[in-house]
């Protein structure tokens, strides 16, 4: 019987055998490199912990978990983006003046692009809490505005189920009465008047909203919505634009510059800021033709000659837009005696400080924000160095193209531009 597989298998056996133990004999850190692999390894999937501590990776990408979700703040609608806008340093008059010069940038209200989406918003909501206006009514918002309150007030009505009917002096930027209409709504471009005549356009808001609430064919009613009047306008600064002003500056502030037009922007602010800061200075930027600046100084508008219900004058002579006024408004005057002083700024000085920013900040600014620097730039260099002041940047200069900014031009390539050629400081 031949024998040779079975001497093949048992010789086949005993190699192995010799070759394991001679392989791990010849290799004897094999073992060892092969644990040092193995922790490393371990080390990687349990991001860096030893493997005693390894944590265990979960997918959490799977759309049927409901454990894992989380409250997101989700805002609803548009009104939601009005308000907490940001501040910032203007880097150029800073620099300039050895003072810090803030702005805090309302343009970037996100409903009509200026501070008055703040009014707008709470001057509706005010009225729906009065049930004075009912969504969806056929309910219609008039106003007499220069523009601003007119766009923020447009966009927030169809946002909100009302339609908006704006009256506006006709000479006002036409860009303003063409967004309007876009926006859809109503606008009446009245000639400028006087406060005491029934077509200026304010009092012919107010007509028409009354007419409107006492015609019985026609649906829903007519409100007024009365920004220069009505205490919800500064009441909406007091309890926004305030508040955020004191806690993005870190409650550290020294001058709250501003203009007025209404007056609900600078009463609003001074009534939240005073009891908070007690040496704060509250100044009024006052462009040429308005009456403000002599309240301030002297607690009169006009002279004898000129008092209140015997002007027979058409608005202020100027070209700045949004701020000045020849009247006593509720708004202003509930933040008056909080006013420690006022700037005059002449027309050219704006139309200065407004290239002067393009060119030195690539800011494209309004007319009245323009009007707000110049006097924010003034008063740091009449106080000295080391002061906080801020300001408010109400609009973008592209509101402002037909007229503000048609007597500014063209900045073009210039860069030489001295700042005490704008203030005379």
């Amino acid at each position: 019987m031949d024998t040779r597989p079975r001497l093949y298998l048992c010789t086949a056996f005993l190699c192995g055998v010799l070759l394991t133990l001679g392989f791990k004999d010849l290799y004897p850190d094999l073992e060892r490199r092969f644990r040092r692999r193995r922790v490393t390894a371990d080390s990687i999937a349990g991001a860096g912990l030893a493997s005693k501590d390894r944590i265990d990776l979960e997918d959490h990408t799977r759309k049927n978990r409901t454990d894992d979700t989380h409250e997101v703040d989700i805002g609803e609608g548009i009104e939601a983006c009005v308000g907490n806008t940001p501040l910032f340093r203007i880097k150029s008059l800073s620099e300039e003046t050895g003072c810090e010069i803030l702005v805090k940038a309302e343009f970037l209200n996100g409903a009509g692009g200026s501070p008055k989406d703040r009014v707008a918003l709470n001057m509706i909501k005010t009225a729906e809490e009065q049930g004075l206006l009912t969504p969806h009514s056929g309910d219609t918002i008039y106003e007499g505005t220069v523009g601003s309150t007119g766009i923020s007030l447009a966009t927030i009505c169809r946002a909100r189920g009302y339609l908006a009917h704006i009256c506006m002096p006709s000479d006002q930027a036409a860009e303003k009465s063409d967004l309007l209409l876009k926006l859809g709504a109503v606008v009446d471009r009245v000639p400028p008047a006087p406060i005491i005549d029934p077509m200026h356009f304010v009092n012919r808001a107010r007509n028409l909203a009354a007419d409107h609430t006492a015609d019985p064919t026609r649906p829903g009613r007519g409100y007024f919505a009365d920004q220069f009047e009505n205490q919800a306008n500064w009441q909406a600064h007091f309890g926004g634009t305030g508040p955020e002003i004191y806690q993005q500056c870190g409650g550290v502030l020294d001058a709250f510059v501003a203009g007025a037009g209404t007056g609900g922007t600078i009463a609003g602010v001074a009534k939240f800021l005073k009891p908070k800061l007690p040496n704060l200075r509250v100044v009024l930027a006052d462009p040429q033709g308005s009456g403000l600046f002599n309240r301030v100084k002297n607690g009169v508008m006009f002279d004898s000659l000129e008092k209140e219900g015997t002007r027979r004058r058409s608005q202020i002579d100027t070209i700045v837009e949004g701020i000045g006024i020849n009247r006593v408004t509720a708004n202003f005057e509930a933040g008056r005696e909080l006013i420690d002083n006022a700037i005059k700024v002449k027309d050219e000085e704006a139309l200065a400080m407004a290239r002067w920013l393009a060119e030195k900040d690539g800011m494209f600014v309004g007319s009245s924000t323009a009007v707000n620097c110049v006097a924010a730039a003034r008063l740091a260099r009449q106080t000295g160095p080391g002061q906080r002041i801020l300001t408010i940047l109400c609009d973008s200069g592209t509101r402002h193209l037909s007229k503000f900014w048609t007597h500014a031009g063209n900045i073009g390539g210039r860069t030489d531009s001295k700042l005490e050629d704008i203030i005379g400081i």
